[in-house]
């Protein structure tokens, strides 16, 4: 495989359609906390984009050395997948039912909620390492990086715009929010079975 355009323009569109469950996650997160400083919300674009560029290469690990033992798991991804996005949707909609206060930053989102989203959002990536078998190793590397790059941009403006409707919408934004989480989970579910 030459490293061209061709190479580039598809990592780039495996980047857009892989990143669109994390911008969906990513819009949730800043409506959830809409007054979110800045570091975090870079800190929470990483996490998708590292997470979106890693399940990728573990798919190219998996097609170049176990790839029966990963053919034995790939069918349960969406059912994975479900159960993460709607425990965390879940937790975000009880909360912010439930929540009395005021201020509009009640919620905040932890490390764990968002490597749990990280995973939940990126473990069907792991498909993509078939996709991109023919690769060799820094070849892959390559593409995994651009894919974080795309990710960690359409992340980044899916927790602004959250931010900014979040403000608007002040203590019905969690639920909101929850709702999306849950709705994605459904939605990786049901187009598995298509």
């Amino acid at each position: 495989m030459n490293i061209g355009f061709v190479f580039f323009f598809n990592s780039i569109l495996l980047g857009i359609g892989l990143a669109m469950d994390a911008f969906s996650v990513s819009l949730a997160n800043g409506l959830n906390e809409p007054c979110m400083k800045r570091g975090k919300t870079f800190g929470i674009a990483g996490i998708f984009a590292f997470f979106q560029a890693l399940m990728p290469l573990l798919g190219w690990v998996c097609v170049h050395t176990v790839v029966e033992y990963f053919g034995a798991i790939e069918k349960y991804i969406p059912i994975i997948a479900l159960v993460l996005l709607v425990f965390i949707g879940g937790k975000m909609l009880y909360e912010g039912i439930h929540c009395k206060c005021d201020d509009c930053c009640c919620k905040r989102i932890t490390i764990g909620a968002l490597i749990v989203q990280g995973i939940a959002t990126s473990i069907d990536a792991l498909s993509v390492g078939f996709t991109i078998a023919e690769y060799n190793f820094y070849e892959a590397l390559l593409c995994a990086f651009i894919i974080a790059l795309v990710t960690f941009g359409i992340c980044l403006c899916g927790i602004i715009i959250g931010k900014k409707a979040g403000t608007r919408l002040a203590g019905k934004a969690g639920i909101l929010g929850g709702a999306i989480l849950i709705f994605i989970g459904l939605e990786i579910f049901v187009s598995s079975l298509f």
